[in-house]
């Protein structure tokens, strides 16, 4: 095989992934935001910034040959002389780069007249959504009546937040969001040991709704959506928290959900003060032919209690 030159190297680097999808797969690439691109195989792997991020998987980059070689699972060889068959395209002059936007919350609708019976539907408990409510980290967004999950710091400061539509499978990070400091549904005191965590703000609900519907403690607990399966957010918590000794890792059951525990356990053991923190680390997710998540887990058990109901009364 011919070695690869550096030049070669150097012109396979100069390809960003959106220009790469648009000139070469444009029917991979779709739409999800003003600035924002997802593609169709993956749609949670974002393009935005000159940058891009497999949320589900925490992996990202710059440019097509992070991607082919990251996502696609080509070799570093093989995607190189991929990207050579291609002519690159000119280099246009860019203005100096912007700083990065500040973060700024969505403008908030008076009454949150989508939010409560959307998740309603999701199955999510009314006094764990009036709690949320109160609490100010979930709101209603004027426009679009999206269901806005705010994330805080130890200062109560908002810090982030996750859009869900609530007539479409829209879902965006404002922009500007710190992601290590992710939506949570607050325990009852500082001292609660205990933490469950989740993909998704809605999952994380879902967690709470089936702790309550057991009769358990549920307000014993923290419910941390990490808003993917990156580390940060977990690991920010765990630093804010230090209280907090049992974690349970309640990510989806598939691929990407089981890789993302596998990371969770080696970030927290790879950090000394944490790893002599948390004293009981399991794995929970949702039982195997229940549902990938723990939304679909509990939409399934509303389902069947509501068929059973139905049933009952036409004897």
């Amino acid at each position: 095989m011919t070695p690869l030159t550096k030049e070669q190297i150097q012109r396979a680097k100069e390809w960003d992934l959106l220009s790469y999808l648009q000139a070469f797969e444009p029917g991979e690439l779709k739409r999800c935001g003003p600035h924002e691109y997802c593609t169709r195989t993956h749609d949670s792997l974002k393009i935005s910034n000159g940058k891009w991020c497999w949320n589900s998987w925490g992996i990202g980059g710059r440019t097509a040959l992070d991607y082919l070689i990251k996502v696609r699972g080509m070799d570093f060889v093989g995607a190189v002389q991929t990207l050579c068959g291609y002519c690159p395209p000119p280099q246009p002059e860019r203005p100096d780069p912007r700083p990065p936007a500040p973060f700024r919350l969505p403008a908030a609708s008076r009454c949150p007249s989508a939010v409560v019976p959307y998740l309603q539907d999701r199955g999510i408990d009314p006094e764990i959504i009036r709690l949320c409510l109160d609490a100010g980290i979930l709101y209603e967004s004027r426009k679009y009546q999206n269901c806005v999950f705010v994330g805080r710091d130890p200062a109560g400061r908002p810090r982030s937040a996750t859009l869900r539509g609530t007539r479409d499978s829209f879902k965006l990070d404002a922009e500007g969001s710190d992601k290590r400091y992710a939506f949570c549904l607050p325990a009852s005191g500082p001292a609660c040991p205990r933490l469950a965590v989740a993909e998704s703000p809605i999952d994380a609900l879902s967690l709470a709704t089936l702790e309550k519907r057991t009769g358990g403690p549920w307000q014993d607990c923290y419910y941390l959506s990490l808003g993917g399966t990156a580390p940060n957010a977990l690991l920010q918590f765990l630093r804010d928290h230090p209280a907090v000794a049992q974690v349970s890792l309640c990510l989806d059951n598939d691929k990407a959900g089981l890789i993302g525990m596998d990371r969770l356990e080696q970030a927290i053991q790879a950090d000394p003060v944490l790893a002599a923190q948390v004293t009981l680390l399991c794995r929970n997710p949702p039982p195997a032919g229940c549902g990938k998540d723990y939304n679909e887990f509990l939409t399934a058990l509303v389902r069947m209690e509501r068929g059973q109901q139905r049933g009952r009364e036409a004897r």
